[in-house]
């Protein structure tokens, strides 16, 4: 009989990859963090009304793609929470890829992905979502940011391949992955191309990837005590997940949490109007 090569316990290998997280480097200084969460989803005007009007038309096809969850996670009102975000970072591992806490490692998963967001995590990736060139184009500079780029491409009469594209180009841009331009990018073109054809490819496992490496640039700036910076990244995932991990420790109640509410296709809704109850992102109900 075959006997397993190694050690199953990862008692020692925890213990040594305690003992090389930031926290002890003893590198703590808020000034590290300046405009580290520079890129958190921010309102957008004209954002809701142009969900209301592409989603009219492609609410089945995002439901197929198991889009649709995430795309109205877009409309929720974001509570960051700060030193939460600040304070776990100085717990990640990059060896064990998680957070080593008193209690033992914890990381996000998939299945974390899933719940929180209802994106795609297992659908076959046969292609890299970078890997083509679009065949649309998009105008990025010189447009007056997001509100400029909706303006310009945001129509009226029937929603057409192109007006999804670079509605999509827009969610996975500014709310999903969170690019350091403040602005209009076409990084993610390709992607949302592929999307507005009815295409599907696992957007959680990316999402979740791009979560880890966010992750793992932080850490290795705390670590030499360098400046955190601008790095975009899905900061507000990281922020879900800790404040599901932690529900009780930070005292709210995690069952009164409301996804966005559904939005009647006639309503014209205000700026300041909210189009959710507080979501999955862990506020504390009123």
């Amino acid at each position: 009989m075959s006997r397993p090569v190694g050690n199953l316990d990862p008692t020692d290998l925890i213990n040594v990859e305690t003992n090389r997280i930031p926290f002890r480097a003893d590198n703590f200084s808020l000034d590290l963090w300046k405009d580290a969460f520079r890129s958190w989803p921010s309102p957008t005007k004209g954002w809701k009304d142009w969900f209301l009007r592409v989603s009219h038309s492609n609410e089945v096809q995002w439901g197929k793609q198991k889009l649709d969850q995430c795309i109205r996670l877009s409309l929720a009102d974001m509570d960051r929470n700060k030193s939460l975000l600040i304070a776990a970072s100085y717990f990640w591992s990059d060896i064990l890829n998680a957070f080593v806490f008193g209690h033992g490692p914890a990381s996000p998963t998939l299945a974390d992905v899933l719940m929180l967001t209802g994106l795609d995590v297992s659908t076959v990736d046969s292609s890299h979502i970078f890997d083509s060139k679009p065949s649309a184009k998009v105008q990025t500079r010189s447009i007056g940011g997001w509100s400029g780029y909706i303006q310009k491409y945001c129509r009226i009469g029937p929603v057409n391949i192109k007006e999804q594209t670079t509605f999509l180009n827009m969610w996975l841009d500014k709310f999903v992955f969170r690019g350091r331009s403040a602005g209009p990018t076409f990084v993610y073109l390709s992607a949302a191309e592929r999307l507005a054809n009815g295409g599907r490819f696992p957007l959680g496992r990316y999402l979740l990837g791009s979560a880890y490496y966010l992750l793992h640039k932080v850490a290795q700036k705390l670590l030499l005590g360098q400046s955190i910076g601008n790095l975009g990244g899905p900061w507000w995932f990281i922020n879900m997940w800790l404040s599901l991990h932690m529900h009780k420790r930070l005292e709210f109640d995690l069952f009164a949490q409301r996804f966005p509410r559904d939005i009647a296709k006639d309503h014209e809704l205000d700026e300041e109007e909210s189009a959710t109850h507080p979501p999955k992102t862990m506020v504390k109900p009123s």
